[in-house]
């Protein structure tokens, strides 16, 4: 679907007066309340965007808590060329079909026609092998754990903020190993990092499995992935890591001695997570009134709001200074608003509209009481435990107590909704209908035939998602949607 938003395209004057209903349009809200947030702005280049501070500083927060965990898994980071040359792709040729679409190419440099033409890196496993095979020789040289941040290009003809760009930051994982076992364990390591990221950081909770062959990674022996559910029921592929078997070291020649002395091809994985995720969350968390940040990526956790009346401006803002610097001491990210511009009020819509978890309003009053006034963006206004009284003595510890309870609001309110719209269909005519009205996620006992997910597929728009294996069956069982033997139990779903 091309892009539909309230903001006028580049080259006009951008203007998004309000957010329209989040309900009405999931679409048309998204883009306008991440362009009136300073997410992101459009440039002259189609289908790639411009990452403000505000939202860069939200995928830094995101890499943060990823990069942390990479490491501690015994991961290193390292960096690979943006180009690759045309007979290198050709090489595994799988891989080169499934990335054929997507690929913008390299003609000239300068006024001079190339000799070969050079991709622009969709993803890197390319270039990485060609380097790992020099780089390895011997068992004692696996296994190799490395980690890259970088962009990449896929020439994508309808794009959305975040969710799917020309343009994209993104993480890309490529390890080799002696053994499949190793491999295998490395996948599966790699998709529990991710989902761990989703529900704790982001408080997106996710489904988890195997995706089928037609939905499977250009090359790989098995893709496994982490599925999030967007609130029009379309599903949300967060995160993914790849079984590659030998087929790319087999292509680029990754080969060692092994301790038989015997030389044999590597096994190598890949996995990977992009700014999708931040779209995802932004879409989970959201509403009417703007974006809902969780705590643990938010720029700022805590916006500091002195409401000063005359006579008590002095006192007012010399106590907010002080909670800042307190508050800046404990490691909490904060932001202290002392425009004299804008009124409380406006600068209370303003940091709603951004999403920040946490509101401390000190007036008066509170100065008088030793007190301040914490606001959560988790609740509705009115509702209890929205606006708390908050005592100097405990600021730090009552801050962080309020930040790791919007934490888990956040999370909570999506895994409610994830719970209301996961389905499982008895029936054909079930199936079907709860596809085409779009109505969440919808598991079945399938049979795994990529003609069945082709029917599927053309009539309700719905693809797999992803699929675990059959248990517990106290006989055979048939797929709901064509009637053969049954294979897994996959999740369908219309997806971003």
């Amino acid at each position: 679907m091309a892009e539909e938003s309230s903001v006028q395209e580049y080259g006009e004057e951008a203007l998004v007066k309000e957010i329209p209903p989040k309900a009405a349009d999931l679409s048309k809200w998204y883009t306008a309340a991440c362009w009136k947030a300073e997410l992101f702005d459009y440039t002259p280049v189609r289908g790639s965007i411009a990452l403000r501070p505000y939202g860069y500083a939200l995928w830094e927060n995101l890499q943060r808590q990823m990069d942390d965990r990479f490491k501690a898994t015994g991961h290193v980071n390292a960096y690979f060329p943006l180009f690759i040359p045309e007979s290198l792709l050709m090489r595994e040729a799988a891989h080169v079909e499934g990335f054929a679409p997507e690929v913008a190419w390299v003609t000239h440099g300068g006024n001079e026609k190339l000799t070969e033409r050079l991709a622009v890196r969709p993803t890197s496993e390319v270039i990485i092998g060609v380097m790992y095979a020099r780089w390895v020789q011997s068992y004692r040289d696996l296994p190799v754990l490395i980690n890259c941040w970088n962009n990449v290009v896929r020439w994508e003809k309808a794009t959305r903020p975040f969710l799917r760009t020309m343009e994209f930051l993104w993480q890309e994982g490529h390890t080799a190993h002696a053994s499949h076992e190793e491999s295998t364990e490395e996948v599966a390591r790699m998709l529990e990092v991710y989902r761990e990221v989703a529900e704790d950081v982001c408080a997106m909770p996710v489904v988890t499995g195997e995706k089928s062959a037609g939905e499977r990674f250009a090359g790989a022996l098995h893709t496994f992935s982490i599925e999030a559910l967007m609130p029009d029921g379309k599903a949300l592929q967060a995160g993914t890591s790849h079984d590659l078997g030998q087929n790319f070291a087999k292509a680029y020649d990754i080969e060692f001695v092994d301790k038989d002395q015997q030389v044999k091809h590597a096994w190598t994985t890949s996995w990977g997570v992009s700014w999708r995720m931040l779209g995802g969350l932004i879409m989970t968390h959201g509403d009417d009134r703007g974006l809902r940040l969780p705590p643990a990526l938010a720029p700022y956790q805590v916006v500091i709001v002195p409401i000063p009346k005359k006579g008590s401006g002095e006192s007012v803002t010399a106590v907010a200074r002080q909670v800042r610097d307190r508050l800046v001491k404990a490691g909490v990210r904060v932001r202290l608003d002392d425009r004299d511009e804008h009124k409380p009020g406006w600068k209370f819509s303003e940091w709603e509209m951004r999403g920040v978890p946490l509101r401390i309003e000190i007036g008066a009053r509170d100065v008088e009481q030793n007190q301040v006034t914490a606001v959560r963006r988790d609740c509705e206004k009115g509702d209890a435990g929205a606006k708390t009284g908050l005592a100097l003595a405990r600021l730090e510890s009552g801050v962080c107590e309020l930040l790791d309870a919007v934490q888990h609001g956040l999370h909570e309110q999506a895994r409610a909704y994830l719970g209301q719209h996961r389905f499982e269909a008895q029936t054909r005519e079930e199936f079907f209908d709860l596809l085409r009205r779009q109505a969440g996620l919808v598991r079945i006992p399938w049979c795994d035939d990529a003609v069945c997910e082709a029917e599927i597929k053309a009539q309700t728009s719905a693809t797999t998602r992803n699929q675990v294996p059959l248990e517990g069956e106290a006989g055979p069982v048939s797929c709901v949607a064509c009637g053969n033997p049954a294979k897994t139990r996959a999740y369908f779903a219309r997806s971003y």
